[in-house]
């Protein structure tokens, strides 16, 4: 079932004529109510299986909505457009009245737009943060169904009480309903999302439709949802975002290892992580015995670390994997383009350390690499929102070396605190990207983790001799590499909507220099530019078809070109080319080897890959379209 909840000034409808052959009858051809929470409901083809059971999320859904708006007055208005697979017209409005009855219980006051008829409505929403707000659930989202195959740690995040702030970088706190958001939009969009907690999107992300338009990444209908494929553009991309990250945490001293992606269920000591951890997995059966697929790295490193022999000068160890592919069972209504998965690819850096005072010490460099390898790729300080999360204790007692964070990063935060510790950390970070939807999703994060070292009996000889258990750091410094790529077509669009061009990164550009011959009269000339060009490694092709040149300068600035060369007859007798770079209005002189250069410096740094494609344009396939 889906619902829309919107909290609203008024709504008025009208019946205007059968929608099915046996409507509801009507008791009210037309009506207006004021201040109430107007609830679109949309009950789904799954749902018929224990319709009993949806109405009571939906029940559950409603109330918990309201009494976040201080709302009674409820009105439910049927609305199949929400979903694809909709129910038969009697599940729905079996389900549509158990939800009315058992409101009515509660003492809501329900009104009900007629089941079964089509309708003309009005409605003024009321415009603050929690005005509209959408959920998704089924009969296999009941607590009772869920009992089995929750973990401890997603049953204790459910009824977790957090305590929301604003923390300054003067070390001030604030309320996070009272906190002067000026200059700071984003911080506000992305504190109300975590304190409402529904990930479910009612739209299609503006990243989506970019990567599907420059042939990049596509849903694969053939898969389970969130798998997706990758085309040579998108490929291209992925590999050199990979390889920069590898090779951050490689400098910065990680050792690389390799594991698994399936682990025995009940191996005693992976069976009490996965209770530890809230996350759903993916599990599969071979030779009778139950396995789950890795939603991260920690099970095979800590298994390698507990193997291993350590000594304290060898801490911190960092043990480094790129896990390709890492696995979690997420909900359908959450999976959306780049941003939400139930496949990725997780850069992920574990530190041992010997204490607290050593993790807290590696905890600030590995802060520092997060940021500049998110930096570096083209997401910046102010493209982040941060999220602290902590038991107060701890943030008593450590206040200046949090306040040292924040100031690194030199903007407000959103601190969540707890009275306890649920959580095998006592401390987390986590880089926040805002879209276009107004979703928050976490890049870069680390944490420390206190439980684990002698969970996985993972063993160093301490300086006296003795034998103790590590501290472990959890660190992706990048956060999923596909969630990269999604924050980067996300921040285009933002230009976008701004009036400017789409870009990428120079060094992440498929094509960093096309090449366009104004007619077949210099396509030999162009052909020996664009040799030159890919010589000295650069990513050049060359438009040879049978176009007008106005077309392909168009097709050239569709494709995100970062610059575009024509080349005729003026071009060919002076050695200059007029380079149109991407986002700049003038065209810009500049010899062959000026060109080279000012590629070379832009992308100083960062990886190279080679094109993807044939660098002709004739002979490359159309993947999309």
């Amino acid at each position: 079932m889906k619902i829309l909840a919107l909290h609203s000034d008024f709504i008025e409808f009208e019946a205007k004529k059968k929608a099915i052959k046996e409507p509801e009858e009507l008791k009210n051809k037309s009506e207006k109510i004021a201040e109430s929470l107007v609830v679109f409901m949309s009950v789904e083809e799954r749902d018929e299986s224990n319709p009993e059971s949806t109405a009571k999320q939906c029940v559950e859904n409603i109330k918990d909505i309201a009494s976040q708006v201080k709302e009674k007055n409820i009105v439910l208005y049927p609305y199949v457009h929400l979903t694809n697979n909709p129910s038969k017209p009697k599940t729905a409005l079996d389900v549509l009245d158990i939800v009315e009855g058992e409101l009515k219980k509660e003492e809501y006051k329900v009104h009900r737009s007629p089941f079964g008829w089509y309708k003309s409505f009005n409605i003024k929403v009321k415009g603050h943060p929690l005005s509209e707000l959408s959920r998704e659930f089924g009969p296999d989202d009941s607590k009772e169904d869920k009992k089995e195959e929750e973990t401890d740690s997603l049953k204790k995040e459910r009824k977790l009480t957090s305590y929301w702030h604003i923390l300054t970088p003067d070390g001030n706190l604030h309320e996070v309903s009272k906190f002067n958001y000026k200059g700071h939009e984003k911080l506000k969009k992305f504190a109300f999302y975590e304190k409402e907690k529904s990930r479910a999107v009612k739209e299609e992300p503006a990243h989506v439709k970019i990567m599907k338009k420059l042939e990049l990444v596509d849903y694969e209908p053939a898969s389970d949802g969130g798998n997706l494929r990758y085309y040579p553009k998108g490929r291209l991309i992925k590999k050199l975002i990979e390889e920069y990250v590898s090779d951050r945490v490689i400098e910065y001293g990680g050792v690389e290892v390799e594991t698994p992606i399936m682990y025995d269920m009940h191996h005693p000591t992976l069976l009490k992580y996965l209770q530890r951890f809230p996350a759903r997995q993916y599990q599969i059966e071979s030779d009778k015995r139950k396995f789950f697929l890795r939603f991260a790295a920690c099970f095979g490193q800590f298994l390698m670390a507990h193997d291993a022999t350590i000594s304290y000068r060898a801490l911190p160890l960092k043990l480094y994997e790129l896990t390709r592919y890492s696995f979690r069972r997420e909900q359908s209504g959450e999976l959306t383009g780049l941003r939400r998965l139930r496949a990725f690819t997780m850069p992920d850096v574990h530190a041992l350390v010997a204490d607290i005072d050593q993790a807290m010490d590696e905890f600030k460099v590995r802060f520092d690499l997060s940021l500049s390898v998110l930096n570096n790729m083209g997401v910046e300080n102010n493209d982040l929102e941060m999220a602290l999360r902590t038991t107060k204790d701890f943030f008593e007692k450590n206040k200046e070396f949090i306040l040292g964070l924040v100031k690194k990063l030199g903007k407000p935060i959103l601190l969540e605190m707890w009275d306890e510790r649920i959580f095998y950390f006592i401390l987390k970070y986590e880089f926040n990207f805002v879209d276009t939807l107004d979703k928050a999703s976490a890049l870069s994060t680390d944490q420390i983790d206190i439980e684990n070292g002698e969970r996985y009996g993972i063993e160093f000889t301490d300086k006296d001799g003795k034998l103790k258990n590590p501290l472990i750091l959890h660190c992706s410094p990048s956060g999923a590499i596909e969630r990269v790529m999604y924050a980067l077509l996300e921040k285009a669009a933002f230009d976008q909507k701004k009036g400017m061009a789409g870009t990428l990164p120079l060094w992440l550009a498929p094509t960093q220099v096309r090449v366009v011959p104004v007619s077949e009269d210099y396509m030999e000339y162009a052909a020996g530019i664009t040799d030159e060009l890919l010589k000295n490694k650069v990513r050049a092709d060359l438009d040879d078809r049978s176009l007008h040149v106005g077309k392909k300068i168009r097709e050239g600035e569709m494709e995100w070109c970062s610059t575009i060369v024509v080349i005729g007859e003026k071009e060919k007798a002076s050695g200059k080319l007029p380079v149109r770079i991407r986002g700049k209005k003038d065209l810009v002189s500049m010899s062959l080897k000026e060109l080279v250069d000012h590629i070379k410096k832009e992308t100083n740094g960062m990886p190279f890959k080679p094109l993807p494609l044939p660098k002709e344009l004739s002979k490359r396939p159309i993947f999309v379209g």
